[in-house]
């Protein structure tokens, strides 16, 4: 297990754009990179490494009250599934924002040509350890469109789009960047933990007006070794460039979750939320 402590965190606030690294490129010879969060010893959240599910089961849906007036859907990394990153959600206090519903949705079982075409959960292949070479495009509209189902699912539901947070940490990060951009009505925030801008060459022409202020977090380790920080840093650099407003935070860790990212997280939800 990769351990998420406590870390002396380096926190940058900027109004220019942040990157953000994925962390599902790592080849394991007989397992493959689960990129996703539990509880482990001493209450710390940690990533680990096992096998994938045979099927997708259901989002988790986990509510902090009755009648939510808000949604944050969390995608969990390559590997992973919704179980994941149910931590999180006891690790924030959103009390004052009112009730909130946390969505963790599964991604489908697919081959993974990194992994040697070993089926897993997986929002897009991933054909090089680079992740932007041979870029699954199909694999990852379909991601979006499922993505953007859950999002009209809440509508239906009664939440009002910007009153809706996606988020995702490596994978998932890419993925709620993909999606939110692109999303034709304003959501309340885009959040990104560990991961990457994919297709960053179609955003300008793809990206949609309505998500052009909406506020960004992206949250990386410097010690990453499965997404570079530099490679996260170009991300956020080009967001900047795009003219996005984006929260960066540095903390000096590995491939994982710190309690002070989840902290600086906390203090951003409650922000785009009471101002949603």
């Amino acid at each position: 297990m990769l351990g998420i402590g406590r870390a002396h965190a380096k926190t940058i606030n900027s109004t220019k754009s942040v990157t953000i690294c994925s962390c599902e490129a790592q080849r394991a010879p007989e397992r493959t990179l689960r990129a996703g969060l539990r509880r482990g010893r001493c209450g710390t959240l940690g990533i680990f490494q096992a096998t994938s599910p045979t099927h997708v089961p259901r989002p988790i849906e986990i509510e902090t009250g009755p009648n939510p007036t808000a949604t944050i859907l969390l995608m969990h990394g390559l590997g992973a599934d919704g179980n994941d990153f149910v931590p999180i959600a006891n690790e924030l206090d959103l009390s004052a924002v009112g009730a909130v519903r946390f969505v963790f949705p599964n991604a489908p079982v697919i081959p993974v040509t990194i992994n040697g075409g070993y089926r897993m959960p997986a929002w897009y292949d991933i054909a090089a350890a680079d992740l932007v070479k041979r870029e699954d495009d199909a694999g990852l509209r379909r991601s979006q469109a499922s993505i953007e189902a859950l999002i009209a699912n809440e509508k239906q539901r009664g939440i009002a789009a910007d009153r809706i947070v996606i988020a995702g940490f490596s994978q998932g990060c890419a993925m709620a960047l993909l999606t939110g951009l692109r999303h034709a009505e304003r959501l309340g925030g885009i959040v990104g933990l560990s991961g990457y801008l994919p297709l960053a060459a179609t955003t300008a022409a793809e990206r949609h007006a309505a998500n052009h202020k909406t506020p960004i977090f992206l949250g990386h380790g410097t010690r990453d070794g499965v997404v570079q920080i530099e490679r996260a840093r170009a991300s956020r650099d080009a967001l900047a460039a795009l003219g996005y407003t984006v929260e960066w935070h540095e903390y000096p860790m590995e491939h994982s979750v710190c309690m002070e990212e989840i902290a600086d997280l906390n203090r951003f939800l409650l922000r785009v939320l009471a101002t949603a």
